[in-house]
């Protein structure tokens, strides 16, 4: 056991749950659970968001794809850093003005419909729990190497771990969790960017040529192709990093931290420029992984090249840095799965039951009892389906939620606010095809089935060629709400869905809502 590792790990935790300790004080209602009673600045929850985003699959698993694939992992990147100006522009403003606590709500202001109220909240749930399935697998990894403890109880350390936090803290020691974490992970990986670049002799031009000598890839390192060979497969990855943000849970009650919409897109501006700068920096992780690493190295460690950041850091930098760089990573996965928890209790809590269990007859303590319990469900959940992924690299895991994220959640969002013959059957349609084409096209995906034993989940030959399933289950999200609404719709609107689009249309954009609301 590397003990400065154990030392930085246990300074991490104990900071963690000093910050859980006094955000428990001041956690005494659902607001301040659910939301910290919305009190965030911008530049606060910019950086929680940016703390939010950056997971383990952009410290660890686009490391390690770039090292590993070379070009191909950089997608990652374009699409993740691109991803925030659908945000931005469509989304933050919008979903602030109408929601309260999470997506559900959003929805549920134009549809007082329990079965949309249900099914959103179980979208949630299920891209919560993917993504983070991504997260307790790079946890797994990464303590299995820094401490010598096999998978299992690793995964179980950060499961009671992240429990503890939410249970406790809710979202306002999730929150700072996050912004620790944030700048931690800015500093850290702005370091060993510097330093790999200065190995290069700080010259582009010559760090792009030794790559070309630098691994078994040879000159083709560069080009794409080398991890995804079909073209389809680039353009379904590319299609679920860009539109899967704006339908993540976690990052979308983020909006609900600060107080208006003037305030949420501000933090979506701070969080892009910290996020572009951190996304920019993945090449240098990649790029020293390969060459000062190397590929066996990085297989032997992790066959999913999860831990090249990690050992980039010791190659660098010896024990000490490895240890901070590998508890810096550590605290990444930490925050990221706390947010996950919160989101997913939230819309079990919030969304199931109160509004549809309890019928909105719910009262505050009743309410945080349950949100603490599901909090404990959902990690429990969490844990036992990431026992079966320890091969898979967390960048691709998370690349699914994120197509589940753009095909069950993104439709309805932008047909909520944009599209006035839009109706409940189109959004309970719409958010099920999508749910469930993605879910369905990953299980027999070459993700989940592979002829040779070790390389996938199961053995056997998959009948959907594309690892990621965004090309097809997007457009059928789409589909399947434009097609729900238009098979139950009329020609003509009805008057009151009418003038309640109007309203909804009036909220969105300006945030004024009815006399009496």
């Amino acid at each position: 056991m590397n003990l400065t590792a154990f030392i930085l790990f246990l300074a991490i935790v104990g900071m963690t749950l000093v910050i859980t300790y006094f955000a428990a004080k001041k956690t005494n209602s659902t607001s301040e659970f659910y939301t910290a009673g919305g009190g965030l600045t911008g530049w606060q929850n910019g950086l929680a968001i940016a703390g939010d985003y950056m997971s383990a699959a952009s410290f660890l698993g686009i490391a390690g794809t770039i090292a590993l694939a070379g070009f191909d992992g950089f997608f990652y990147s374009i699409g993740f850093l691109v991803a925030y100006l659908v945000v931005l522009y469509l989304v933050a403003e919008p979903l602030r003005n109408l929601g309260k606590y999470t997506m559900a709500d959003m929805i549920a202001a134009r549809y007082d419909n329990k079965k949309v109220r249900g099914v959103a909240a179980l979208n949630t749930i299920v891209i919560s729990i993917f993504y983070m399935i991504a997260q307790l697998v790079g946890a797994g990894s990464l303590i299995k190497l820094l401490l010598g403890l096999d998978y299992t109880t690793s995964v179980l350390i950060v499961g009671v771990l992240m429990t503890v936090y939410v249970v406790f803290g809710g979202m306002r020691a999730t929150s700072w969790v996050q912004i620790i974490k944030a700048i931690l992970l800015m500093a850290g990986t702005l370091i060993v960017s510097l330093i790999v670049f200065g190995k290069f002799h700080f010259s582009l031009t010559d760090m792009f040529e030794q790559m070309k000598a630098a691994t078994p890839l040879k000159e083709t390192f560069l080009n794409p192709g080398n991890k995804y060979k079909i073209p389809l497969d680039t353009l379904s990855l590319n299609l679920a990093l860009v539109l899967g943000t704006a339908g993540l849970p976690h990052i979308l009650i983020r909006f609900f931290t600060v107080k208006d919409a003037p305030t949420a897109r501000s933090s979506v501006v701070h969080a892009t420029w910290l996020i572009g700068i951190f996304y920019v920096m993945t090449v240098f992780l990649g790029f020293g992984a390969a060459a000062f690493v190397g590929y066996d190295a990085i297989m032997a460690a992790d066959k999913g090249g999860n831990m090249a950041a990690p050992l980039l850091a010791k190659a660098l930098g010896g024990d000490f840095f490895f240890a901070f760089i590998s508890a810096v990573a550590f605290a990444t996965i930490l925050a990221v799965v706390t947010g996950l928890v919160l989101s997913a209790a939230s819309a079990f809590a919030h969304d199931f039951y109160t509004h549809i269990i309890r019928r909105g007859d719910a009262g505050e303590k009743e309410q945080m009892k349950v949100a603490r319990w599901a909090s404990v469900g959902v990690a429990v959940l969490s844990i036992l389906l990431s026992l079966f992924a320890q091969k898979l690299n967390v960048a691709f895991l998370v690349s699914v939620a994120f197509a589940i994220a753009a095909s069950a959640n993104l439709p309805v969002i932008l047909f909520t606010i944009f599209w006035r013959r839009f109706n409940t059957t189109g959004a309970i349609v719409g958010m099920l095809t999508g749910l469930i084409s993605a879910i369905i096209l990953v299980v027999l995906s070459p993700s989940v089935w592979s002829p040779e034993a070790g390389k996938a989940i199961l053995v056997g030959h998959p009948l959907f060629p594309l690892a990621n399933p965004g090309i097809v289950s997007i457009p059928l999200g789409f589909i399947g709400a434009m097609i729900g609404t238009l098979l139950t719709s009329g020609k003509n609107v009805p008057a009151a869905a009418s003038e309640k689009f109007d309203e909804i249309l009036v909220r969105a954009n300006t945030g004024i809502r009815p006399s009496g609301e």
